[in-house]
């Protein structure tokens, strides 16, 4: 029993170091990218915004299946090999000089993300215990946010040399946290033994309140995208300069840190 809250223990607290990692390098890069290419390139923006929404679906949209894939091999594998094919679009989208290479590179980006999201659901499920479930979750949001706002004046920071050192530092923080899950995360089972992949996919597509709750957090991905792409570009041509975006993302890391918790 005690070996048993101890590895809990530790789980979580891997969870939590694994997580600000995934967060910060994600936010290095994907609020810069309205920035780079509609407002330094002059790319057009409904390009770029049909580039970050195909992205979208390509992970949402997968996440079911690489759910499954979770079930059948294990999270460890899925969320390393997810991480890697991440790191490789960050390192490609550096050197995109095409929409469609730019769609390319966050198509890899999705995919990425369709196999270690939904394993990383599944071992916060699997570690924490129901009870604890609110408190952990409060605490991981609280902690995203803060690495959201730290990846992003990082990006901001870096596309003052060039938007190449805001990819490749995206793709280091996913190297990094694809090389802790490989050395630092033992080999947990997610699913149930026994459960197909095809039963394990029909379970939540029977359950009424969870398929309402998808399709009302739908609408929040498209504000998402949305914020990601127009409110940085509209920041940055009303003040010319990229600091007003990192003094938005600090704004929204006082509200997180001091509203989120309670």
């Amino acid at each position: 029993m005690v070996g048993s809250n101890r590895a809990r223990k530790l789980g979580k607290r891997f969870i939590m170091l694994d997580s600000a990692l995934v967060v910060a390098g994600f936010n290095v890069v994907f609020p810069i990218i309205g920035l780079h290419f509609v407002d330094q390139l002059g790319w057009a923006a409904a390009s770029v915004g049909l580039a970050l929404g195909v992205r979208q679906v390509s992970q949402q949209g997968l996440a079911l299946f690489g759910g499954s894939l979770t079930d059948r091999f294990g999270g460890k594998p899925l969320i390393v090999l997810g991480m890697l094919l991440r790191a490789s679009g960050f390192a490609l989208m550096g050197f995109a000089a095409t929409p469609l290479q730019l769609m390319v590179s966050l198509i890899l980006s999705g995919l990425g993300g369709s196999l270690f999201d939904p394993a990383r659901g599944a071992l916060v499920v699997k570690l924490v215990r129901p009870a604890e479930r609110p408190r952990f979750y409060s605490r991981m949001l609280m902690q995203e946010t803060a690495a959201a706002v730290l990846g992003a004046l990082l990006g901001t920071f870096l596309l003052d040399f060039d938007f190449r050192w805001t990819a490749m530092a995206g793709c280091f923080l996913f190297l990094l946290a694809a090389l802790a899950n490989a050395l630092l995360l033992p080999s947990y089972r997610t699913s149930t033994p026994g459960t197909g992949a095809l039963a394990a996919m029909r379970m939540p597509l029977r359950d009424k309140p969870f398929l309402i709750l998808v399709l009302t957090l739908s609408g929040y991905y498209v504000l998402q995208t949305q914020l990601m792409l127009a409110v940085p570009v509209l920041l940055m041509q009303l003040s010319g300069s990229a600091k007003s975006v990192a003094w938005m993302y600090g704004m929204e890391a006082v509200m997180a840190v001091t509203l989120l918790y309670p």
